[in-house]
């Protein structure tokens, strides 16, 4: 998909179909935030600073995952960096300093903690996010994708937390979420040694879902999107909550958090849309009701 200028508002053609892409006006000058239909693509977007962190990509991620969360037609968002590279981690400096963006300034003041929304670390979208990596994901970049809930990312990828290894910590969380999404050993392979890992390992690891060609990460992930948009999004939603709202809770409260949500999606009107959908042989038209 090739994207036109990045001004606060535009159009194009979608590469997947024949609909219009919308550049949302919540884009800033390091953070891209398109609408294509029923996916929101996200792209990190400071390619002189391997798309480092920065206040304008913080306070752009924040905005991207809220706008993601509160409106009920959007139903999967999809993360990615601009120029073959995903994110080389925190630029401390650029981080701290304010925006020459005058409503970025804004709303990195009106935002609580954009920081740690931005970084995924906080006020998590009640929406799937699928991560589409190229190059390189070091540190922060690793952190975000340890934020995300389906990974794509390119065979010649280079991801790794580099924290311990310059006398630092991760602090975007995968301190204590890595441990909980691959094995023990693997991940304290990964934050106690520092050490880059490639695209295969990272999938042996189950850190990654897909390895594909360099350069087909984005599509890749779009393919996903378009999967996961064609669910139920009041079952998707549930499940992303019975996931997290049942982390460190035993398997009996766990179970009643589980059929709370559950429930209240078997007898909604998007399960008798699959139904018919199922019985008539064709794709089902959910409407989130």
């Amino acid at each position: 998909m090739s994207a036109p200028s990045n001004q606060a508002l535009d159009l194009w053609k979608s590469a997947s179909d024949s609909t219009y892409v919308e550049r949302l006006p919540i884009s800033t000058p390091h953070c891209r935030v398109d609408r294509d239909g029923h996916v929101v693509i996200v792209t990190m977007d400071r390619q002189e600073a391997r798309n480092a962190l920065s206040t304008d990509m913080l306070v752009g991620l924040a905005e991207a995952w809220t706008y993601i969360s509160e409106h009920d037609d959007v139903r999967v968002g999809i993360l990615t960096g601009a120029g073959g590279t995903f994110c080389a981690g925190a630029d401390l400096k650029a981080m701290a300093s304010p925006s020459e963006d005058e409503r970025v300034r804004a709303r990195a003041a009106e935002i609580p903690n954009y920081h740690w929304r931005g970084l995924l670390r906080e006020a998590m979208p009640t929406k799937p996010i699928i991560c589409a990596v190229e190059g390189y994901a070091v540190a922060g970049g690793t952190e975000l994708l340890v934020g995300t809930d389906l990974r794509v990312v390119a065979e010649s990828a280079t991801l790794g937390l580099f924290e311990a290894k310059r006398a630092l910590f991760p602090m975007g969380g995968s301190a204590i979420r890595l441990a909980r999404q691959i094995p023990y050993a693997f991940a304290m392979d990964l934050l106690l040694t520092g050490r880059p890992v490639g695209a295969h390992e990272a999938q042996r690891m189950g850190l990654v879902n897909q390895v594909v060609p360099d350069g087909q990460a984005l599509a890749r992930a779009r393919e996903l999107a378009d999967d996961v948009a064609a669910s139920g999004p009041l079952a998707v939603r549930a499940i992303l909550r019975a996931y997290r709202d049942t982390i460190g809770v035993p398997e009996e409260e766990a179970l009643k958090i589980s059929d709370a949500l559950g429930w209240p999606v078997i007898g909604s009107e998007d399960a008798k849309e699959g139904a018919r959908a199922f019985r008539d042989k064709r794709p089902a038209r959910f409407t989130g009701h």
